[in-house]
């Protein structure tokens, strides 16, 4: 049989996808380009002039140093919650069969599936009803909502492709459930769960509708950036620091790439 491995893609599709490329990243290259202007109240084009200035006026306004600690501050604790829980709910739905298995699945899925001011509408209602008062933990539960479903989705597919037989070989030599979890399980799934804790860490980074809802009177970094798009100071610092969150959130997801790009070929999977 003939081998279209080595085909070229027709001209018309090469074009299309150039378009469709350009069409998606023009507008993050026009925030890099305004991130380096001398004009300081409006948008101009071409930029009168470049200069590196705005990034030493980003540096010293504290505002944005506080909206960005409070941003990774409770991606942090947000991924970390999401690695435990998720997995967890990973190991149940994968490794063991009960009634509604599949109910429970979609249940953890939800939260990501619907619009996010549903989920913010949501979760501010149950705060006042509960009379919890918006602080940096609601902050940080309202996001785990939707990371819990990113570590979910990467750790149940990887366990669905793990044998289990390597599970009960390990069990077989004398092994208990947490020496099978560290040297068995762990090493085929760490892959994934790390993938799965920067998509997650992204995802709250520039997180801004649930966040809208959960936050009371703080500022995350979107939260900073929809207001001085509202009321701007200095138009070029919003776009400096716009580039630092595409940059903040790339990275993981590149990284996340790279890591589950080879997960089908896992120990023990052709078993």
């Amino acid at each position: 049989m003939r081998s279209d491995r080595g085909q070229s893609a027709p001209l018309g599709l090469k074009i299309a996808a150039t378009i469709g490329l350009l069409f998606l990243h023009l507008p993050i290259l026009l925030i890099f380009v305004y991130a380096f202007t001398t004009e300081e109240k409006s948008f101009v084009w071409p930029p009168p002039g470049l200069t590196t200035q705005w990034f030493a006026v980003t540096w010293n306004r504290p505002d944005v140093w506080q909206a960005l600690s409070l941003s990774v501050r409770v991606a942090a604790i947000s991924t970390a919650i999401a690695l435990v829980l998720g997995t967890l709910c990973a190991a149940a739905v994968s490794r063991t069969k009960f009634f509604g298995r599949e109910t429970i699945s979609l249940l953890v899925i939800l939260p990501i599936a619907l619009p996010g001011i549903i989920t913010g509408i949501a979760l501010r209602s149950a705060f006042s009803l509960a009379e919890i008062p918006f602080s940096f933990w609601t902050i940080v539960l309202g996001h785990a909502t939707f990371c819990v479903v990113v570590v979910y989705n990467n750790a149940v597919a990887r366990f669905r492709r793990t044998s289990g037989s390597m599970i009960e070989a390990s069990m077989d030599l004398g092994a208990d459930g947490f020496q099978t979890f560290r040297h068995v399980v762990l090493p085929n799934i760490a892959t994934a769960l790390l993938a799965g804790g920067m998509l997650a860490f992204a995802l709250s980074f520039d997180e801004v509708i649930v966040t809208t809802f959960t936050a009371g009177q703080q500022q995350t970094v979107p939260i900073w950036m929809l207001e001085e798009l509202i009321r701007p100071r200095q138009r070029p610092v919003t776009n400096v620091v716009a580039m630092v969150v595409v940059l903040v959130t790339l990275l993981p997801i590149l990284l996340a790439y790279y890591l589950t790009r080879d997960g089908d070929q896992i120990a023990g999977s052709g078993k």
